[in-house]
């Protein structure tokens, strides 16, 4: 066991090169400042976060709005810096990346595909221009020919033929799913490790959603590239995804298998989540309602668990503890202290 110098966290340097864990946080928070003077507070983003991704792996990380979840897509884009907490990814802690030459290894295994297709197609250039630049710039052992062959090789694998007449088209020349597909063909040319979807799906019609969520699991297939799924939307996690993550309020509240989180949820914000999914599998005995919908207090939050103000279970430890992530069930955690207990009885 190494350990890294600058943060103390300690890691087996290229102990999963060959399988298993690819990335993972410890105690991952980020915290923005927000006024000044005697007015300044402090806005809680992410708080504690750890989570896992395996090789081949499809992870779901499923909230509402304002939950943390692209905050920590940026973080592990490095995008944001951490506040505190580390992000090791292939046994690395990332603080101890040096110079642009690391820098640019690491963009290129963990690129991130955006919520908005236009965010990374330039307009004013054809549809092979982001491509070719990333290339160009992340893969510099291939040669012009090469990189052309490259191109259409992604274009391709993302399910856009004849390629090389998509490559010469400009943006505003194709449709909102082949936009968000070439912004996955983009992600793809770097030859990636992990990519970081950050509500792909969302702005498209429903029609053509699943088309890309195929996308999705055809590159997990053909490419053994993970993805980090980030969306509000239970139901398309769970036709892709291996594992679910729940966030509210900067924390993650329940993670576990698919199946085992959305047939047999634990934490009540779980709960209230699928009784809203129209899904004939889900639940049916979901017996959990409230009619108060305030957002979570993460402005200078106070102790205690963040849904507590929402939560029709709660009682005055959730007011005074802030509940910790434990395992229930094989693989299945959650952190409320209801289920802790109701979990400790049935044991």
């Amino acid at each position: 066991m190494s350990q890294d110098t600058a943060t103390g966290v300690g890691y087996a340097a290229g102990a999963v090169a060959g399988g298993g864990e690819l990335l993972r946080t410890v105690d991952l928070t980020r915290h923005f400042k927000l006024g000044a003077g005697f007015a300044r507070k402090t806005l809680h983003a992410v708080d504690e976060v750890n989570l896992t991704i395996n090789r081949r792996e499809i992870v779901a990380l499923v909230g509402e709005s304002g939950s943390g979840k692209s905050t920590i897509a940026r973080l592990l884009a490095q995008v944001y810096k951490p506040t505190s907490g580390e992000i090791l990814f292939e046994g690395r802690a990332l603080s101890s990346l040096r110079g642009r030459k690391e820098q640019l290894a690491y963009r290129s295994d963990v690129p991130m595909v955006f919520q908005d297709p236009f965010a990374s197609l330039n307009p004013a250039y054809r549809v092979s221009h982001g491509i070719m630049r990333g290339l160009k710039l992340h893969r510099t052992e291939l040669s012009a020919a090469q990189r052309i062959e490259e191109a259409e090789r992604v274009v391709e694998a993302v399910g856009l033929n004849p390629a090389a007449e998509i490559l010469e088209r400009y943006p505003y020349e194709l449709s909102g799913g082949q936009r968000q597909r070439i912004g996955f063909a983009q992600a793809l040319a770097y030859r990636p490790k992990l990519i970081l979807a950050d509500e792909p799906v969302s702005m498209l019609d429903v029609s053509i959603r699943i088309g890309l969520l195929n996308v999705m699991a055809d590159l997990r297939e053909s490419e053994g590239v993970s993805f980090l799924y980030i969306t509000h939307d239970i139901a398309s996690a769970r036709y892709v995804c291996d594992r679910v993550m729940v966030m509210y309020g900067g924390h993650i509240v329940e993670a576990g298998p698919t199946e085992d989180v959305l047939q047999e949820p634990k934490h009540p914000y779980t709960q209230l989540l699928l009784s809203a999914v129209p899904d004939p599998r889900a639940p049916l005995a979901v017996d959990v309602e409230t009619a108060k919908a305030e957002p979570p207090k993460v402005i200078d939050p106070p102790a205690g668990c963040r849904f507590r103000d929402r939560c029709p279970l709660a009682e005055q430890v959730c007011h005074e503890l802030t509940p910790k992530l434990v395992e229930l069930a094989p693989g299945h955690e959650a952190a409320c202290h209801v289920a802790h207990r109701a979990g400790v009885m049935a044991g």
